[in-house]
């Protein structure tokens, strides 16, 4: 085991690379046959005065960037919606659309939380934001706040393999995080939704950093506020939910197409609402190891075409898996080769010059009709608790 260590010293020894090199050393190495939730030997050795220095760098980092960030896609932008732990998953994400910074990204909050392997989920993305501050971008969730993450999870997680301090530490940079952000001048981004506070979009702007989220007003609403199509009154207990109206009206008032948010499991990874007004994109599949879910990346491109990419349930996987199977054993043929499981789904620009930003209303009306029957890729990821062995308790 690795002892205690001067933290002076490490900090000085501060080597990013080396961080990230050794939180990807759990991945299957190139070209093999072996899945990524297959048992690995290699511990992530991390100290605790590493991540106290890796999170005091990236603290600095986001109070240097605008609480709103103004992000234009050059030549994409990948948005991805709550992780909640779930590195393997995590890893997935980025094998299926591009390490950083071959692909640029931003992550719609709730990174810790319900899965088990919070801290290397948070510490792999705070890492690349230290290596790619202007190519990789992180927004605040409602779990990125002491009193729910001290209930669900992360607290005991970091209690039981680092120390309070490190929770602490983390709690400093979440209440650093920004809140949301505008891509390309047409797409609003945040983890839940719309306020009754939020007129202009540049409103956001006024919350001031560090700070712990409310229990009620702006910032509140951002983080945990929800879209419905009959209820007002929020099921969760915290903040609003809003209809259709009230994100047309929200758009129209500040020359937006699209609001972009996460916060909410959805069966096949993203969902529109209101007319393709809203859409909910959600990036872990099998949530929590009980949901029959898949996850999804949207894909924005410098003409403003938006696409989706699946990150398969492993539960459906595994389920397809055994149906060819028996049907290879029942017919004595081998069953067919799986397709791709991308989805195109389209938002046409029909004039990029004049920042027109319009829904292919018929172009994903087949996409998500052929959805249904595409075959999903023949890649077994089982959640499995041995993925990654525990970070060095120290």
């Amino acid at each position: 085991s690795i002892g205690r260590s001067n933290t002076s010293k490490d900090a000085a020894k501060f080597n990013i690379d080396d961080i990230i090199s050794r939180l990807l050393a759990v991945r299957p190495p190139p070209n093999s046959s072996t899945n990524m939730n297959s048992k690995y030997s290699k511990n992530v050795c991390i100290k605790n005065s590493e991540i106290i220095t890796l999170l005091q760098k990236v603290r600095a980092i986001f109070l240097d960037q605008p609480v709103l960030l103004h992000l234009t896609p050059n030549p994409s932008l990948a948005i991805a919606g709550d992780v909640h732990g779930q590195y393997e998953d995590l890893l997935r994400i980025f094998e299926k659309m591009g390490y950083p910074p071959q692909t640029n990204y931003l992550f719609l909050g709730d990174y810790v939380d319900r899965g088990k392997r919070s801290l290397e989920t948070i510490l792999l993305l705070f890492a690349y934001k230290i290596k790619y501050p202007e190519n990789f971008f992180l927004l605040r969730g409602n779990h990125e706040c002491a009193s729910i993450n001290r209930v669900y999870g992360f607290f005991d997680e970091c209690k039981r393999r680092c120390n309070l301090k490190v929770w602490k530490a983390f709690t400093d940079v979440f209440n650093c995080l920004p809140i949301s952000a505008v891509v390309a001048g047409k797409i609003f981004c945040v983890h839940g939704g719309l306020s009754p506070d939020l007129i202009d979009y540049e409103d956001v702007s006024r919350i001031q950093r560090p700070t712990d989220v409310p229990d009620n007003g702006l910032l509140n609403d951002l983080l945990w506020s929800d879209p419905s199509e009959t209820a007002y009154e929020c099921e969760r207990g915290v903040s609003y939910c809003f209809g259709k109206r009230i994100v047309k009206k929200f758009l129209e008032r500040n020359d937006l197409d699209l609001v972009c948010r996460a916060h909410m499991i959805v069966e096949d990874g993203f969902e529109f609402f209101g007319n393709r007004t809203l859409v909910t994109v959600f990036s872990a599949p099998n949530y929590c190891g009980e949901f029959d879910n898949n996850g999804a990346i949207m894909s924005v491109d410098k003409d403003l075409l938006c696409s989706f990419e699946i990150i398969p349930s492993t539960i459906t996987m595994e389920r397809e898996k055994q149906e060819a199977l028996l049907n290879q054993n029942i017919m004595g043929t081998s069953p067919p080769p799986p397709t791709t499981d991308y989805l195109s789904g389209n938002f046409e620009n029909l004039n990029i010059d004049e920042n027109i930003f319009s829904s292919s209303l018929d172009q994903l009306d087949k996409i998500e009709k052929e959805k249904d029957e595409t075959d999903i890729e023949n890649n077994n990821n089982n959640n499995n608790d041995n993925t990654l062995p525990p970070i060095n308790n120290i």
